[in-house]
């Protein structure tokens, strides 16, 4: 079977602005910045757009929609997320998943057929479009805090409701590929054993910091299932560019010591070779073979222009060399291909 992934995700648009930092997530953002930073990266040349209900509980794809609905459907790709229903409610809990979002919503966890299709109907009214590219069924993995009960049990009505509800609803062109979306790797390996998905969102697995399990255990048998990878979050929730936070969660200010050490060796190397380590980190997470696009978040007009930027800067083989030599990286590690 052919990979849709693949067919969807043509070169031009491998590098992707996704959705968090407009859903609020860490600091308040108006809709105005919103909109310039989106006019930005469209002028810049990004067509590949990633959002999810979850995202400030419905501000990310009405703040994405405004500005998408007026471009030409068929010049760029959207993915969004199912599995978490929105609800309006006086007594929603926003202050606690989002402080900065201000939204009106409560969060109905829903992996059922019924709920997914729901979802996407939802996402596409707040959207303002009439199809979406890819649908990943959002965080069912462990490490999601909002659960009723256990992720097991969330995977279990998954895969008998959400899973092949998703393949009808690629076969009837509501969307054009599925898969999951998942900060861990379980949920991608147990996936490509149960049903038919056609690209996972991998977000934190693979970054400088973070990879070697990506690299040995989920690489090999997506490429085994000619399944594709998007990868996001490829600077731990903007971690390696200086942030003081490691991935997400209401905790993620507690970053480990080894994790802070290796920060540091791999910003010595980097001054060495005169590389900025952000660009290296974005470019080395791109690098995977498995990987179909990158999605990186973007609070600014600049910072989706620097983004874009570090795709297109060179950085020399004696760098990824010495990385290599450090164990900085795992060995088996892929590693962007200059080109003169």
């Amino acid at each position: 079977m052919p990979n849709r992934a693949k067919q969807i995700f043509k070169p031009q648009f491998r590098f992707g602005m996704g959705g968090v930092p407009h859903g609020n997530e860490f600091a308040k953002h108006t809709d105005e910045e919103a909109q310039a930073t989106l006019a930005t990266a469209w002028e810049m040349g990004v067509r590949y757009y990633d959002v999810a209900p979850w995202y400030g509980l419905g501000l990310s794809e009405r703040r994405f929609g405004r500005f998408l609905h007026n471009q030409p459907r068929g010049d760029y790709i959207l993915s969004s997320k199912v599995g978490k229903l929105l609800k309006a409610s006086k007594k929603n809990r926003h202050a606690k998943m989002f402080p900065f979002s201000d939204s009106p919503n409560d969060l109905v966890i829903d992996y059922s057929a019924d709920g997914v299709r729901r979802s996407i109907e939802d996402s596409l009214q707040r959207l303002g479009v009439s199809y979406l590219d890819v649908a990943f069924v959002h965080d069912l993995s462990p490490d999601f805090a909002w659960f009723p009960n256990g992720w097991e049990e969330q995977y279990k009505i998954a895969r008998k409701g959400a899973f092949p509800a998703l393949s009808k609803m690629r076969d009837e062109g509501i969307i054009r590929a599925w898969g999951v979306g998942v900060n861990t790797p379980y949920a991608i390996l147990k996936v490509i054993e149960d049903a038919d998905p056609d690209v996972c969102l991998c977000a934190r697995q693979y970054s400088l910091i973070d990879h070697a399990d990506a690299i040995n255990r989920l690489m090999p048998a997506v490429h085994a299932k000619r399944v594709s990878l998007v990868i996001g979050s490829s600077l731990n929730a903007g971690f390696i560019s200086g942030s003081p936070r490691y991935n997400y969660g209401a905790e993620n200010f507690k970053i480990p010591p080894e994790v802070l050490e290796k920060r540091e060796q791999l910003r010595r190397v980097a001054g060495r070779h005169g590389v900025d380590l952000r660009t290296a980190a974005l470019q080395f997470s791109a690098a995977a073979p498995e990987a179909v696009a990158l999605v990186v978040g973007a609070g600014s007009a600049q910072q989706i222009q620097e983004n874009w930027n570090s795709m297109q800067a060179k950085i020399p083989e004696d760098f990824w060399n010495e990385l290599r030599q450090e164990r900085l990286i795992d060995q088996n590690a892929p590693t962007p291909k200059l080109v003169s």
